[in-house]
């Protein structure tokens, strides 16, 4: 995998939270092995059978983080549209949803829904990640991710202005005992 990306497989390791937002896909961290196949062949047309099958493996790996005893914290808001956009087929979107059911009941991840009854969103131009330590030394990091790239941003007055948006972000998403409910209901239209 690229430099880019490698760097933050390591970041997410030693985060003691992760806070995402994702317009068009669920978060990576909470893809089923089906739905991140689908993510994969769009993002990644032209790899074979066997990079996009690493690329899938190295997906679900990551997730581990969040099984581990000190697992960082991962707070996600996705957008409504990232939840109706097919990807694959009815029963890729059945499990996923019902994967993410599940995952909104670990104790180390709180999931939230940005309905399209919101509006307009101020970070609709394309996922965020914030990561956060616990090493008063250690600035948080905002990540950004692109088709064939990612930007890293440390310095204190930019990763400030995305955790502004992050946080309005996430007090007009719907709450996160809501979750589990929108879930159900988008699950019973599939």
């Amino acid at each position: 995998m690229s430099p880019w990306f490698d760097r933050l497989l390591g970041l997410e390791e030693a985060a003691a939270m992760i806070r995402a937002y994702e317009v068009q896909f669920v978060p990576g961290l909470l893809q089923t092995r089906d739905y991140a196949r689908e993510v994969i062949r769009l993002g990644h047309p032209r790899d074979d059978s066997r990079r996009s099958e690493r690329r899938i493996e190295l997906r679900m790996e990551r997730q581990s983080i969040l099984d581990k005893p000190h697992s960082p914290r991962l707070w996600a808001v996705m957008d409504e549209a990232a939840l109706r956009r097919p990807l694959g087929s009815r029963q890729v979107m059945r499990a996923q949803l019902e994967h993410l059911i599940e995952a909104a009941r670990q104790p180390n991840i709180t999931l939230q829904i940005a309905p399209f009854s919101m509006g307009g969103l101020a970070a609709a131009g394309g996922p965020v990640t914030i990561l956060r330590f616990l090493e008063p030394d250690l600035p948080d990091i905002v990540y950004l991710e692109q088709l064939t790239s990612s930007l890293y941003l440390e310095k204190r007055d930019e990763v400030e202005g995305y955790l502004v948006v992050m946080d309005r972000l996430c007090a007009m998403a719907e709450p996160p005992a809501r979750t589990a409910a929108f879930l159900e209901k988008l699950l019973s239209d599939y």
